[in-house]
């Protein structure tokens, strides 16, 4: 669906021509968080009172989510120094436990990710994906949005 002259929503992601930016997550509804990220690429532009395309794209998806309810929290790096045969087991589980597409599958490239210890579990951040253990992976264009992501990530513990 078009929700902005550049900005097309689909049922796991949305585009934006505007911002050269592509989202799409495998595995758990992450919607809420792509929403949080379409307001905030749009806030400046709309500004508080009505952002057309987080309007559009929360009609779209069928999901109530109001601005208050937005939280964004600082990630806070906790790198695992030595990638083991028990953590790469654990990030190949959770790949297979996402039923990933074999064409997503093929991109993501574990050898220079990095793999951090969170309190919610592993979290693998590569060039082009983020994979969360608790079943989501993102796959996006830009490597900047990995730093979006990881900003909203604790609006998943509610879904």
């Amino acid at each position: 669906m078009l929700c902005e002259e550049k900005l097309e929503v689909f049922e796991n992601g949305f585009k934006d021509d505007k911002f050269n930016l592509e989202i799409r997550f495998y595995g758990k509804d992450a919607r809420r968080l792509l929403l949080a990220i379409i307001r905030e690429l749009y806030l400046p532009e709309y500004g508080e009172g009505y952002v057309y395309p987080f309007e559009c794209a929360k009609e779209f998806w069928g999901i109530s989510l109001e601005a208050e309810e937005i939280h964004s929290e600082e990630f806070r790096p906790n790198p695992v120094k030595f990638m083991n045969q028990s953590i790469r087991s654990r990030i190949e589980r959770s790949m297979e436990e996402t039923a990933l597409p074999g064409d997503v599958r093929k991109i993501i490239e574990l050898g220079g990710a990095s793999v951090h210890r969170t309190k919610r579990g592993l979290l693998v951040i590569g060039r082009n994906f983020l994979l969360d253990e608790r079943g989501y992976v993102f796959v996006f264009n830009k490597p900047s949005v990995s730093e979006l992501i990881l900003k909203y990530l604790g609006m998943l513990d509610g879904t």
